[in-house]
């Protein structure tokens, strides 16, 4: 599956106001230097390669400090922009603009950030059928908007949270006695979900397809493991490609026989995006 910001709409609106909440506290006074009928136009760049992600968020930010005059995009997410080039155009009151940037600047940072890194991703894998996926490992209270920027670099969502799949690991396992009984438990609770089964070797992974988990996740097998692991009759179980991955470890898995890759490093592991809000004199 893969967000989209009809999905969002109120997580963007939450996460907004609680942005704003904690920057400007019992007031912006900085912002009492300047006039408050002052009017000024404003820009932002950005300093390095990127693809862009995060509008909705900027158009929330001013649109809960009151609004302003005009907001033009010149680039839309998902889209790729060259260093130096100018991502939106903004005009309004100077007040509005100055206690709006950091917050405005902060999603539209970290988000463009996480959806170039999935282009890297993305392009690394070139024409391979394997199916890219982040994880849960996102920034407390960004998740959506996370996923979200992972799908406009171009890559695919795995499970949201806790409740819309199945991840059967070891403590799961443990408590329900095997792999079968948890297999088989989840399909009792709720048998339109699928079910993955994270297998640390080929033991386990042979019970995961023997049991008929929807996915078997491999994670941190060696290569010695993969090997055999990929000469099984794995049915209609898939197989998933996991642990301490990197762009440069899927440079080296984009040709294995896997369904899926995922990675925890899309959403963790990201350095924010250098932009730069300009206000026109």
């Amino acid at each position: 599956m893969n967000l989209s910001l009809n999905d969002i709409r109120e997580d963007i609106e939450r996460g907004v106001r609680q942005a704003l909440d904690e920057d400007l506290g019992s007031g912006d006074i900085s912002a009492k230097l300047i006039p408050e009928d002052s009017v000024k136009s404003a820009y932002i760049i950005t300093r390095e390669d990127c693809v862009l992600c995060g509008s909705a968020w900027l158009d929330e930010t001013f649109k809960q400090l009151g609004g302003l005059d005009s907001i033009t995009w010149h680039a839309r997410d998902g889209e790729f922009v060259k260093a130096g080039g100018k991502l939106v155009s903004l005009k309004g009151k100077a007040r509005t603009l100055l206690s709006g940037e950091r917050v405005a600047l902060n999603f539209i940072q970290l988000l463009s950030a996480v959806a170039s890194k999935a282009k890297q991703y993305k392009d690394t894998l070139g024409e391979s059928k394997i199916t890219l996926l982040d994880t849960r490992k996102t920034l407390p209270g960004l998740r959506l908007a996370q996923k979200y920027a992972v799908s406009c670099g171009g890559l695919s969502n795995h499970r949201i949270g806790l409740y819309d799949m199945f991840m059967l690991k070891e403590n799961h396992i443990a408590a329900c006695g095997d792999i079968r009984a948890a297999v088989n438990k989840a399909r009792e609770i709720a048998p339109g979900k699928k079910v993955e089964v994270e297998t640390e070797n080929l033991d386990e992974l042979k019970q995961a397809i023997s049991a008929g988990a929807d996915v078997a996740m491999l994670d941190n097998f060696s290569e010695a493991m993969l090997k055999e692991a990929f000469t099984l009759e794995r049915g209609k179980t898939k197989f998933e490609l996991s642990g301490d991955l990197s762009l440069e470890a899927l440079t080296k898995a984009r040709n294995l026989p896997v369904d899926y890759c995922s990675f925890g490093d899309l959403t963790k592991n990201v350095r924010a995006v250098d932009l730069s809000m300009r206000v026109e004199k």
